[in-house]
């Protein structure tokens, strides 16, 4: 048997105090954050609430990296990207989101993009002394939206349907959104519908006049978030931890943009600046619309569920928001 004295005790322990202080911190404590980058496809006009996260460098120290690799014309775009593996991240209305889902696409809605209220909302104009005034008065004309089977398209067939006309009495033309002023204007179609997301284009048309509202999103689906960023579940379950932080961070910038809108505006400024836009819109930015917290509700996303089953697109109980909306209960671990 070994006995140990006190002498080479001590000997042992200065030993033992040597080798600690000479091993790498990262073995003698936790390992820090996981790196992560996380792909993602830009709107133009404007900025999401991650990447304003990033702007205002809510992801520094998380492990978090986002990356820009280019631009998407519309929330579907963003979702093909995202289920074929190009990107990370998605981001898309409410109504496309549970759309892809329907399909088969295994997404969770992460954290409400925007969302619409009295000072946010989605508003279809027409040109003044138009006799396009109302809803009724959509039958037969045509709309500028900037992508088809997204939230303007949904919103056009439900304001159409609580008027009691058929949901395809108009017609919808694909416009990207810098030139929806454009095409008004110049008579190409006979409305244009500037999403929530895209008050910077919104409010440059404003400024040069001649426009008419026939009516605003708000009036046909209440103040509800208008759409969502989209993970993929496994990638939730891959990274739960990055999950969490990189959605409570996304939230909270778009919290930030309610409370401070001056300082938003001039970081949108910014970046769209450096990426080649222009930064002058940003001036127009009127918020992302959503509730103090930036949280979502199970309605944001049941709204457009129940009219998915009345109009037969999917059964009843085959989308449950508790299975689709993230809530780190359900999905995050340490």
């Amino acid at each position: 048997m070994t006995t140990i004295n006190r002498r080479r005790f001590n000997a042992l322990a200065a030993l033992s105090a040597s080798l600690f202080l000479s091993t790498p911190m990262g073995f003698a404590y936790a390992a820090g954050p996981e790196e992560v980058k996380i792909r993602y496809l830009a709107s133009q006009g404007g900025l999401s609430g991650h990447e304003l996260a990033d702007a205002l460098g809510y992801f520094e120290g998380t492990g978090i990296k986002i990356e820009n690799v280019g631009y998407a014309q519309g929330g579907p775009a963003s979702l093909f990207a995202l289920a074929s593996g190009n990107v990370e991240l998605g981001s898309a209305a409410t109504s496309a989101v549970l759309n892809s889902i329907a399909g088969g696409n295994d997404f969770v809605a992460a954290y409400p993009s925007n969302g619409i209220n009295q000072q946010t909302e989605s508003i279809f104009y027409s040109l003044d002394g138009s006799p396009i005034k109302s809803i009724k008065d959509l039958a037969g004309k045509t709309i500028a939206v900037n992508t088809l089977g997204a939230h303007l398209d949904y919103t056009v067939r439900e304001a159409l349907h609580s008027v009691g006309l058929p949901e395809n009495a108009a017609k919808l033309v694909v416009v990207p959104g810098p030139q929806l002023e454009q095409v008004l204007r110049s008579k190409q179609v006979d409305v244009t519908a500037f999403g929530y997301w895209q008050k910077t284009f919104e409010g440059a048309a404003l400024k040069n006049g001649g426009l008419q509202k026939i009516f605003g999103d708000t009036d046909v689906l209440g103040e509800i978030a208008g759409g969502f960023a989209v993970l993929r579940r496994d990638w939730i379950k891959a990274h739960p931890k990055a999950a969490q932080v990189f959605i409570e961070q996304s939230e909270r910038a778009a919290d930030y943009a309610r409370t401070h809108p001056e300082e938003t505006k001039k970081l949108i400024a910014k970046v769209l600046t450096a990426r080649g836009e222009n930064g002058d819109i940003a001036q127009y930015f009127t918020g992302y619309g959503l509730r103090p917290g930036a949280k979502a509700v199970d309605r944001d996303l049941q709204f457009w569920i129940d009219i998915f089953v009345r109009e037969g697109q999917i059964k009843k109980d085959q989308i449950k928001v508790e299975n689709v909306l993230y809530t780190p209960e359900r999905f995050a671990s340490n």
